[in-house]
């Protein structure tokens, strides 16, 4: 045996670890990135924030990605490109939400007081008046809505998930439901409005006609979510269910209904909060009026949608106050949606099947 043939042969491991950025990499580049958008956008273009924003996003997209790539690599450096680009379009988005939401607040928040939810625009002439009318008729045309619609919603979602197993019946129902998802919320208040009128008459404007406008646009989210939360339901739960002799319509109440609860009383909430700020289907058949009513079967009945609508579009010669009491209750309908979700999330979570020991 020769001397070459007693040498180990050499071996070449591919390194367990590589040189990576250190932790403040990408707000340095975000810092390099402001400061040359400042120059060269702010200074030399002349085109203030949106143009500083610009050049710094574009600093940030090349600068950052290629120093990732000469210091750890093509994969990496592709890796931090797509990061770039998807907290861009985060910011993106959260444009006009921030900007939305930062008008209303601005504009909303100061002529909010205890005046503004206990009046009525009754007999008020510029000053002095409130939306107390407009927030009750919002929450009885809403309330009267959510009652029509949860149980056909539900009990239609039953039906299709437990006994339709995609019949003919079950097939037409589910085409149905897909049309009206889709259906501009103008086109349920004409069909309200048609209904009525043919039963009352022509003219006629009332909170139940409202309702029923806002049914329609209810019910197929209703139906859809609590059809996908019932097909989310292990079979196994059922099986077991039917194997102790219990019948389906009690499997159903007892078994399905309760572990499905969550996502349930989730989607109802979001489609109210859906329909709580329809303006259109109302129009048509609530009407506008200036005094409180809480009979929804007779009269009209103001909603904060209309109520803003009608502040902006025909103040009359009190502008300045109008269009203040429009963007409060601007403010106060958006707070009552974002409530409705908040409300959703912690239903969701509350009710939310428990797991483990």
């Amino acid at each position: 045996m020769t001397d070459l043939d007693s040498k180990p042969a050499e071996t070449h491991l591919a390194p367990l670890s590589h040189a990576t950025l250190p932790g403040w990499a990408p707000w340095a580049t975000v810092v390099v990135g402001l400061v040359v958008g400042a120059i060269v956008g702010g200074v030399m273009l002349g085109g203030g924030v949106v143009a500083t924003v610009v050049v710094a996003w574009l600093v940030v997209v090349l600068a950052l990605p290629l120093w990732s790539r000469a210091v750890e690599g093509g994969r990496k450096g592709t890796d931090r490109l797509v990061t770039v680009l998807v907290w861009s379009t985060f910011g993106l988005a959260m444009i006009p939400l921030v900007s939305l939401t930062w008008q209303v607040v601005s504009k909303g928040v100061g002529i909010l007081s205890p005046q503004f939810f206990q009046n009525s625009m009754a007999g008020v002439l510029g000053s002095g008046g409130g939306i107390y009318h407009a927030l009750m008729g919002t929450l009885i045309i809403t309330a009267l809505a959510t009652l029509i619609s949860v149980p056909i919603g539900v009990l239609t979602a039953v039906y299709l998930v437990e006994y339709g197993k995609n019949n003919t019946f079950s097939r037409i129902i589910t085409f149905l439901v897909d049309v009206m998802t889709g259906i501009p919320s103008i086109v349920a208040g004409l069909f309200a409005y048609a209904l009525f009128v043919a039963f009352f008459g022509p003219g006629v404007k009332m909170g139940f006609a409202g309702s029923i406008a806002l049914s329609v646009l209810m019910i197929p989210v209703v139906v859809r979510s609590t059809e996908e939360m019932l097909k989310l339901v292990p079979a196994d739960l059922r099986e077991a269910s039917y194997a102790l002799g219990v019948p389906k319509w009690r499997t159903i109440t007892k078994v399905v209904m309760p572990t499905a609860v969550a996502g349930i009383v989730t989607g109802v909430t979001l489609a109210v909060a859906r329909v709580a700020g329809e303006t259109a289907p109302l129009l048509l058949t609530a009407g506008l009026t200036n005094y409180v009513n809480f009979n929804p079967f007779d009269g009209r009945m103001t909603t904060l949608p209309v109520f803003i609508y009608y502040a902006i579009k025909e103040p009359g010669i009190y502008a300045e106050e109008m269009t203040a009491y429009a963007w409060g209750a601007a403010l106060v309908l958006v707070v009552i949606v974002m409530a409705l979700n908040v409300v959703a999330r912690v239903i969701g979570g509350v009710f939310a099947p428990k797991t483990g020991r």
